[in-house]
């Protein structure tokens, strides 16, 4: 097998790879807001289930909740299975929006109350200071924690495969075990790397756009 034709195997699981990646963000930033809004309620109901799914969530290995999220229903409730990236989507997106919820939380309960306060003085209802004064200091706080999970999920793509979605690391084993040569699992490493790099350069750049609201 040539190096082209490698190549051309490989970015077909790497489109796959960046599938889930983006749909997992897109979806999972604004849920754990959510999530956030949830585990931080005054109603002690609602707190504690949030609390507790977080706890399961954080406390369970991704790839088990990909596998229940692909068998589940059809061994639960004798329905049929899910399309295999649709049950890796939404396993992924539930795992990454309870850890987003958590960074959320510390950032904003790391906001001085005192900030909470000056806007209330200045006749501002919670929603606009939350969204006026509070939210760009907690996107400045949790830049750096949001980054390393995002990283993160780019290599936790690779975790796809254990429901035999062809994404980048599946593609490559499957190269290998019908080819019998080893280097495509180096070159995956080419493929990770730029895009974790890619991925670094823009959440630095980031972060110091947001340097005006360190304060």
């Amino acid at each position: 097998m040539s190096f082209i034709d490698v190549t051309m195997q490989l970015a077909e699981g790497f489109m796959v790879t960046l599938q889930i990646f983006f749909i997992t963000l897109l979806c999972a930033l604004p849920l754990g807001l959510v999530i956030t809004f949830g585990s931080m309620s005054k109603i002690k109901i609602i707190k504690w289930i949030t609390k507790t799914f977080v706890w399961i969530i954080r406390g369970t290995p991704l790839m088990l909740q990909i596998i229940i999220v692909f068998y589940g229903p059809g061994l639960i409730f004798n329905a049929g299975a899910l399309p295999r990236i649709t049950a890796v989507l939404i396993a992924f997106v539930i795992n990454y929006a309870c850890y987003f919820s958590e960074i959320y939380r510390g950032g904003i309960e790391s906001i001085p109350k005192g900030q909470y306060e000056a806007g209330q003085v200045l006749g501002m209802t919670k929603t606009q200071i939350f969204f006026r004064i509070v939210l760009f200091q907690v996107i400045k706080r949790i830049v750096a924690p949001m980054g390393n999970e995002i990283i993160t999920l780019v290599k936790d793509t690779s975790l796809a495969r254990v429901v035999m979605v062809i994404e980048l690391v599946q593609a490559a084993q499957n190269i290998i075990s019908q080819k019998s040569i080893i280097w495509p699992l180096f070159y995956i490493a080419v493929f990770y790397l730029l895009f974790s790099g890619l991925l670094s350069i823009l959440l630095n750049y980031v972060e110091k756009k947001f340097n005006y609201y360190s304060g």
